[in-house]
């Protein structure tokens, strides 16, 4: 993905990571996973602790994987380049 308009989602100016979505696709991504995350994890935590805790860890993990797959390549950032 060399096209920097097929990224879903930016790099972060600082650091390692993402930012905010680019993208419509990107914002459809963002929106279905904290609509996920806000109920399940009000459900989980008043009734399956370790569950919960699962729950939250493997969503981190696939929203991590979306922007890896989808977004501007990771590495440490300074702040200078864009």
């Amino acid at each position: 993905m060399s096209d920097p308009k097929a990224y879903w989602f930016r790099a972060k100016r600082y650091g390692w990571g993402w930012g905010l979505p680019l993208t419509w696709q990107g914002w459809v991504v963002m929106v279905v996973w904290v609509g996920m995350v806000i109920p399940g994890s009000i459900w989980l935590s008043r009734t399956n602790i370790p569950l919960f805790a699962v729950f939250m860890a493997t969503m981190v993990i696939v929203l991590a994987a979306i922007c890896y797959l989808k977004g501007e390549p990771p590495r440490w950032r300074w702040g200078g380049e864009r």
